[in-house]
């Protein structure tokens, strides 16, 4: 009788171990997605801006510019994540059906409107970073410059937070990010550039 009560404790602390696993693997993928939704509206509207602005170095145009890609990216992402989502969710509810006889835990299943809502606002949080940054600066080269600055400061703590979140090395992981928000720039610079000056003459 003793072991049999020893075995239904051990069970339940089993139990309750893995809801613990479970639950901190499940908010450790929410961080994760939420850290890339930002560097790519920073990476997104950063390289817009820097873009637009070889051709038109004007604030106004590059505020513009950024904020259409803020609402346009952010869109994007709610949309995408929302279908993404639906579509676990569906896959969720038959797996629920079939294991527990057609009972259905709502607070277990995936919600895509939460989903879409935080993929939005990370994306918003990126992007943010470089029309502040660009706000209040008149003269163009200062502008870029500050621009620059501060997206490379928000791309090293993306990539630091997303390491740490990945169990990743941090210093490998930054570096990746650095470097290919540094190259997504300069190639939307260059080329919007080179179209504006030349293809388009």
């Amino acid at each position: 009788m003793e072991s049999h009560n020893v075995n239904n404790s051990l069970n339940l602390d089993m139990e309750k171990d893995q809801e613990k696993a479970f639950d901190y693997s499940k908010r450790a993928q929410w961080l994760r997605a939420a850290v890339l939704g930002a560097n790519d509206g920073l990476v997104t509207t950063a390289s817009l801006m820097m873009g637009v602005g070889a051709i038109k170095p004007d604030v106004k145009t590059m505020m513009l510019t950024g904020f259409a890609g803020l609402v346009a990216g952010a869109c994007s992402m709610a949309i995408g994540e929302f279908v993404s989502v639906y579509s676990q969710y569906d896959i969720e509810v038959a797996q629920m059906k079939r294991d527990n006889g057609g009972v259905i835990d709502k607070e277990k299943l995936s919600s895509p409107i939460k989903a879409a809502s935080a993929s939005a606002f990370a994306f918003c949080i990126g992007a943010v970073v470089p029309l502040l940054a660009a706000a209040f600066v008149k003269t163009y080269e200062v502008r870029i410059g500050v621009i620059v600055a501060a997206v490379t400061l928000a791309l090293v703590m993306f990539g630091w937070l997303g390491a740490v979140l990945g169990k990743a090395p941090v210093v490998k992981s930054s570096a990746r990010v650095l470097v290919g928000g540094w190259l997504a720039m300069a190639v939307t610079y260059g080329l919007t550039k080179l179209v504006g000056s030349h293809g388009m003459s």
